[in-house]
């Protein structure tokens, strides 16, 4: 494994390799809520003189890992420098306001994306114009990954939006599925299995469209009486466009019932590296006897963190079992 860290300098236009010179090296990416981030830690040696802002590129055997920048960086007294980067999801932290009207996802990240002078990578084409999408005073990363779950609802797609290295990109899950396999004798080290109704499930889903012809809001509900028979009531409430006809919220409301009314299975892992592994990638997991499963399936990788330290490679995932 040959690494490769490169930091270059805006102010000067030197560029330092300083993978030698770095005691730890983390990536994580998290499918959805924020940018990929690497931190590292280094001894400053030489001429070696970096500035926040300044891009940062990170490989594997010459396949990039990460590009981003440099946003905070510390030192303590005996020169050791620990440094925080981001990728341009960062920059969607910006706060706006947006009205769109029959924009695909692809379409609004290409706007927001122009409008906040980032590049764009691969946009998959979803397939699925949004009649109306408003977001007033939210972050631009809210907003896009608004529109990206909207798309899950209609089409039963997940599609994933990330820094793909060359720009913001939206690609459908099933189209980065990777040939890995981890689990018993292949790679995995150690795991954490864990089911619950707690924080991402609900049997009734109740939407809320705002009628301004009536004064009065419209209400719609989809549930499951068998699951609440089971589990109890655990409503999932939300307000929907006006614009939206009862046709339409009626697809939303059973389309978020599908997605939401299940026991969650998550599993938390930890096993030797794969370069290049990022969340919103999908690969095959085998461990028999998991619990009340064999797992022996393709799954969809919530968040990943790659280590990087004394020239070992390990790798936590998260993931949610379907």
């Amino acid at each position: 494994m040959t690494a490769e860290l490169l930091i270059s300098s805006k102010s000067s236009g030197k560029v330092w390799e300083i993978s030698r010179s770095t005691q730890r090296i983390t990536y994580t990416t998290n499918r959805t809520g924020s940018p990929g981030t690497l931190k590292f830690t280094l001894i400053k040696s030489g001429d070696l003189s970096f500035f926040e802002g300044d891009p940062v590129r990170f490989s594997i055997d010459g396949q990039l890992i990460f590009y981003g920048w440099v946003f905070t960086k510390s030192k303590d007294r005996w020169g050791v420098i620990d440094v925080t980067c981001y990728d341009r999801l960062r920059y969607l932290k910006a706060s706006a306001s947006y009205a769109f009207y029959g924009q695909t996802a692809g379409g609004i990240i290409a706007q927001i994306a122009g409008d906040l002078q980032l590049d764009t990578g691969t946009l998959a084409d979803t397939g699925c114009a949004l009649p109306s999408y408003i977001q007033r005073e939210k972050t631009c990363l809210d907003i896009i990954e608004g529109a990206v779950q909207q798309t899950l609802l209609n089409t039963g797609k997940i599609f994933v939006f990330f820094d793909d290295g060359a720009g913001l990109a939206l690609r459908e899950a099933a189209d980065m599925i990777q040939s890995v396999v981890i689990g018993e004798k292949s790679l995995l080290t150690d795991y954490t299995y864990k089911t619950d109704i707690d924080e991402q499930t609900y049997n009734s889903v109740k939407l809320v469209r705002p009628n301004e012809s009536t004064g009065r809001a419209d209400v719609f509900i989809a549930q499951d009486s068998g699951t609440i028979a089971q589990w109890g009531l655990l409503r999932l409430y939300q307000t929907v466009d006006g614009d939206a006809n009862d046709a339409q919220v009626r697809a939303q409301a059973e389309a978020s019932l599908a997605y939401y009314n299940r026991r969650m299975r998550t599993l938390k892992a930890s096993s030797l590296g794969v370069p290049g592994l990022r969340a919103g990638q999908m690969i095959l997991l085998n461990i028999p006897g998991l619990g009340d499963i064999d797992l022996n399936r393709y799954v969809l990788l919530e968040k990943v963190t790659h280590t990087f330290e004394n020239d070992t490679h390990t790798m936590d995932f998260e993931t949610l079992i379907p």
